[in-house]
């Protein structure tokens, strides 16, 4: 059975016209490997990535039942895997590191070249429990350590703070008051939506629903660092995801 498969970077010159051709791929089963390089000449490797600053076995993708693991051959070059799901979420793995096991279900492998080199790797096979196994008949339920509301405001205020990010999952960008004043307004339920009343929003997020511990020393001044770990935490527990950016006004394009 596949539970492993790997999208070939796709290396075929064309002119803007032309169809775009169907992904290579390469499926793995459980226990099945495929390495990756520049391989030697007459011997490409299954998952060839022609970059002269690539090994010529650079490392290898090995399926392990519904996950995969990743050995980096290279002496010297950091590997990185980034979630395609997440929002910046990513691993590196490190030079010489055997068997590094990789948890997403859609990733990028990139490697540092002259030009970008990189390959995707799908593991749809994934093994989820049934909703509710952990409850018991006996004790206290399992209370929500993140409760927000969707339908809230603050909610809306925490998903604009999150948008570029959630767009743009290597953008550092963390809007401001009045950006996100402009964004949220459009919105018949923040017509009226003030300054001070969008930093109780934010405070409240902070200090209630998200109960941000206090920073590191010599953050409480900077500007903005409360928005930024509010971002950081949210994104992190996967609090706000790409589907709620639905609930925002229409992006206007400048």
């Amino acid at each position: 059975m596949t539970t492993v498969i790997v999208q070939l970077p796709d290396v075929t010159v064309r002119h803007s016209d032309d169809p775009r051709p169907e992904p290579r791929l390469v499926r793995l089963s459980p226990g099945q490997s495929a390495e990756f390089g520049r391989g030697e000449p007459g011997a490409p490797l299954p998952i060839p990535l022609r970059d002269p600053a690539v090994s010529r076995c650079a490392g290898q993708v090995t399926a392990v039942e519904d996950y995969w693991r990743l050995c980096n051959y290279s002496a010297a070059a950091t590997y990185v895997v980034e979630n395609l799901e997440g929002a910046g979420e990513h691993i590196r793995v490190a030079p010489g590191r055997i068997g590094a096991p990789v948890p997403f279900e859609m990733s990028r492998v990139i490697l540092p070249a002259e030009t970008p080199m990189e390959f995707k790797v799908f593991a749809p096979q994934h093994a989820y429990a049934e909703p509710g196994c952990d409850d018991t008949p006996a004790g206290e339920p399992t209370t929500s350590p993140f409760s927000l509301n969707p339908s809230s405001k603050y909610f809306l205020v925490l998903l604009a703070l999150c948008e570029p990010r959630l767009r743009s999952p290597s953008s550092a960008v963390v809007p401001g008051v009045g950006e996100i004043l402009e964004r949220l307004r459009p919105l018949p339920s923040c017509h009226d939506l003030s300054r001070s009343a969008l930093n109780y929003h934010i405070d409240y997020l902070a200090d209630t629903k998200l109960r941000l511990r206090e920073g590191p020393v010599g953050s409480h001044g900077r500007a903005g660092g409360k928005r930024e770990r509010l971002v950081s935490l949210a994104l992190r527990f996967n609090l706000v995801r790409e589907e709620h950016l639905a609930m925002l006004p229409s992006a206007v394009r400048r």
